[in-house]
């Protein structure tokens, strides 16, 4: 029978995703299997961040290789594994990875703020023409 990290199976709600003292992060770990590889255990983490990471990694022209997997359902781990061609280590495509998406999604952000003050600013337009034509008959 596999062995499974049993201290992961009580843990509170807030335990899933706040760092405990001491506790990191990510880790690095070099892949001695394949060269240029690197193996990056996030904690607190689930297939959300694991797949997006992933999938930026595989679309940057450096990565040869990009996957993540998830140990065991009730264990919030997340191991991501890069290989690259060299010219950048493992380490230096994951940051950008991470850089191309905040940069990505604070462009969503105002992207979706934009959209909402047009949609409020059409429904208070909206509002004013309906309350101003109440006291009208129509003719």
């Amino acid at each position: 029978m596999a062995s499974t990290n049993v201290k992961h199976f009580n843990l509170q709600e807030f335990e899933l995703f706040l760092l405990g003292d001491g506790e990191k992060k990510i880790t690095e770990t070099v892949f001695t299997g394949m060269s240029n590889t690197s193996d990056f255990l996030l904690l607190k983490e689930d297939h959300t961040l694991g797949n997006l990471l992933a999938e930026r990694l595989k679309g940057h022209d450096n990565v040869l290789m990009a996957g993540y997997k998830i140990g065991h359902p009730n264990v919030p781990e997340v191991l991501i594994r890069v290989q690259t061609d060299g010219t950048i280590t493992p380490r230096d495509a994951l940051i950008q990875a991470c850089e191309d998406l905040v940069f990505l999604f604070h462009q969503l952000k105002q992207e979706f703020q934009k959209e909402l003050a047009l949609r409020q600013l059409t429904d208070a337009g909206s509002q004013t023409n309906a309350n101003n034509n109440n006291g009208q008959g129509d003719f």
